[in-house]
């Protein structure tokens, strides 16, 4: 491997707003996964960062990070479509991926373009942002 010089384009179209985002959290058009552990999605372990509420946005789907990964590798395909459809994600339609603070849920998006799933988008403020504001709803509990 060589060392060489990576240009990335930024594309706004791949990203949601928090204005977008509570259009879809309202509307239902665009499945939401969240790629934060269990404990946090489902608001029974705290948020690391003050000021911030437990839980998750209404209809979001828990996809934590670390399964989809082993040893420091993505899945097979083959299983990260288990993990994802087993999630409540439908592959046929559109995804917004979220997670604490817009990293990992490059992780989700990741594995939703290895398997040919382009309608996907990711919510950069995510949950710090989501969580952290007292107008926007927040649901605890697994589901």
């Amino acid at each position: 491997i060589a060392p060489c010089v990576f240009y990335a384009d930024f594309d706004a179209s791949r990203v949601v707003s928090l204005d977008e985002m509570r259009r879809i959290v309202g509307s239902g058009e665009s499945q939401i996964a969240d790629a934060r552990s269990p404990g946090r999605f489902a608001g029974t372990d705290p948020e690391p960062r003050p000021g911030v509420r437990s839980g998750h946005m209404p209809g979001a789907r828990n996809v934590p990070v670390a399964a989809l990964a082993e040893n420091g590798e993505l899945l097979p395909k083959d299983r990260l479509r288990m993990v994802i459809e087993e999630a409540g994600i439908d592959l046929t339609k559109p995804v917004v991926t979220s997670c604490g603070s817009g990293i990992t849920a490059a992780a989700i998006t990741l594995a939703l373009e290895t398997l040919g799933h382009t309608d996907n988008r990711l919510y950069d403020g995510s949950w710090t942002e989501w969580g952290g504001l007292s107008d926007t709803p927040v649901v605890t509990g697994k589901e």
